[in-house]
């Protein structure tokens, strides 16, 4: 069960970053393609450079949008799955101590799996 979570969560994650790359690589191609147009009719040094110059400063923004667009996004995502799962295991803490318990990684485990269940129960019953 605990794979099976990770595999869609990872699953998650990549469609993620491929959606938020690609709107990086837009937006960065569209700023490139500004920025070398402008830059070509205002700067006669510039104009005199060749196509494949100007076109490997447009793939450049590209690929700089592709990997920050991507990374920050990924970044974002497990900032957020830190901070539910901190939430998650402080409350898990809590709570066996308040049985007695030693909260140790095991015991977590079984707390969260229960806690789980018991949600998937409450949720069936509202549902029927």
């Amino acid at each position: 069960m605990e794979r099976a979570r990770r595999k869609e969560q990872a699953d998650r994650a990549y469609e993620l970053q491929v959606k938020s790359g690609s709107w990086g690589a837009i937006k960065a191609t569209l700023y490139g393609l500004a920025l070398v147009t402008l830059t070509h009719h205002t700067w006669p040094l510039f104009r005199r450079q060749t196509l494949a110059i100007k076109g490997f400063l447009v793939s450049s923004c590209t690929i700089f949008g592709l990997v920050v667009g991507a990374d920050t996004a990924l970044l974002s995502h497990e900032a957020e799955h830190r901070l539910v799962e901190d939430r998650l295991r402080r409350e898990a803490r809590i709570e066996l101590a308040r049985q007695g318990k030693v909260a140790t990684e095991p015991e977590i485990a079984r707390w969260i799996a229960r806690k789980e269940e018991s949600a998937k129960e409450t949720n069936q019953t509202m549902k029927g």
